[in-house]
């Protein structure tokens, strides 16, 4: 009997100057970009907050807190809400600015390459890699939640 392959369904997400490689999962939904209510004396990556649900999420940008480019949000801008890993009830959702529709991949063993070139990273992201033919970053999606909560709290 042949050996079980894990198959992932997982998102490429643009972003300005990169890509982001996600697990479907962690996507709730993906909005049309509206411009956020800002948030006084926030870092610059914390682009402000955004409605959904009842919620309000805080709206990040990704390539700001990377380092990678000035990413604002405009015309074809898409706001991707993603599911919180900290399991803070108060903050279960943030969400991400992103150009354009995520695309739907599968993720293999076979499919996935760790890129060598591993050395500084930047900021939030855990590595390199290339999907098919696709070069992404697997974001640091822990990271993230805790510069957001360090950013929340430092701000409230």
């Amino acid at each position: 009997m042949s050996e079980l392959i894990p198959i992932i369904r997982g998102v490429l997400i643009q972003v300005a100057q990169a890509r982001l490689l996600l697990p479907n999962a962690t996507i709730a939904e993906v909005l049309s970009y509206a411009p956020p209510e800002p948030v006084a004396a926030a870092p610059g990556w914390l682009l402000g907050r955004i409605r959904w649900r009842g919620w309000q999420l805080p709206l990040l940008s990704f390539s700001r807190f990377a380092g990678l480019a000035d990413e604002e949000g405009g015309l074809g801008s898409k706001v991707v809400v993603l599911k919180a890993l900290g399991g803070d009830p108060r903050r279960p959702y943030f969400a991400l600015l992103t150009q354009g529709f995520p695309r739907l991949v599968t993720v293999t063993e076979a499919a996935l390459t760790r890129l060598e070139s591993q050395d500084g990273l930047p900021d939030g992201v855990l590595a390199r890699v290339r999907l098919n033919e696709d070069e992404a970053v697997i974001p640091d999606l822990e990271a993230l939640e805790q510069a957001l909560h360090g950013a929340l709290a430092s701000v409230a």
